[in-house]
């Protein structure tokens, strides 16, 4: 589990999305997503995220405008929430029409704001498939299992935009090196070698589906890229 000493006052804008879907992916890692439920913030560090475009095929924006994909047609900073594999899936509008960003997996996270009963409660959220409690490394493992565990939903967040004392994402100061690879779960034929995937490599073993597992190589299967290099 991961603490913080101090309660984070830096929570992400409408002017942090609005920016190119690769940058936003990349520095959404070490972020923490909070859902308050019932008085109790719901957090998660997000250590994995896809970038989309419009003019690749992979996109639902691609399909054109519809009233459940209108958020993604909306300013950035707009929750674009849909169904995915019988669950709630989250991505945000970002700069440019039909332009998002999908978070596609989480780590629990503990802090001042977020306590141990704030893992229980996201825990009793998504038990596992067999019953009893999900083992918490694996409690955000998917785009899926995070809205669950987090509480959120279609019916209640899909174009609505986030707000500080909801529904909250912030900047404690991570700034995590970055494994860049092809994004998962597309067919084949609709784009599925663009490399717009993004893991923080210090939590790859917990994220989908672990980019450094066994027979992936650096420079074929996926790139590292280091902070100090990103931000020079």
């Amino acid at each position: 589990m991961n603490s913080l000493t101090e309660s984070p006052s830096q929570f992400l804008d409408d002017a942090f999305f609005d920016r190119d879907a690769q940058l936003v992916a990349q520095e959404l890692l070490g972020t923490v997503i909070r859902h308050c439920v019932d008085g109790l913030w719901l957090s998660a560090r997000i250590i994995e995220t896809e970038a989309y475009y419009i003019d690749e095929k992979a996109s639902h924006s691609s399909l054109g405008y519809s009233p459940s994909r209108r958020a993604m047609f909306m300013p950035a900073g707009h929750l674009y929430l849909y169904y995915s594999r019988g669950g709630d899936s989250l991505n945000f509008s970002v700069q440019g029409d039909g332009n998002a960003v999908c978070i596609k997996a989480g780590y629990p996270w503990v802090d001042t704001l977020s306590c141990e009963a704030s893992i229980e409660r996201m825990r009793s959220n998504s038990p596992a498939a067999a019953g009893g409690a999900r083992p918490l490394t694996r409690l955000c493992s998917g785009q899926t299992l995070l809205c669950k565990a987090l509480g959120l939903t279609v019916k209640e967040w899909n174009a609505q935009r986030m707000h500080p004392t909801r529904l909250r994402i912030d900047d404690i100061g991570a700034r995590p090196d970055i494994i860049q690879t092809t994004r998962l779960g597309i067919p084949p034929g609709r784009d599925e070698h663009l490399p717009y995937r993004f893991v923080d490599a210090g939590f790859a073993p917990h994220c989908t589906r672990n980019p450094l597992r066994r027979g992936q190589r650096e420079g074929e299967d996926y790139l590292l890229l280091r902070r100090e290099l990103l931000a020079s």
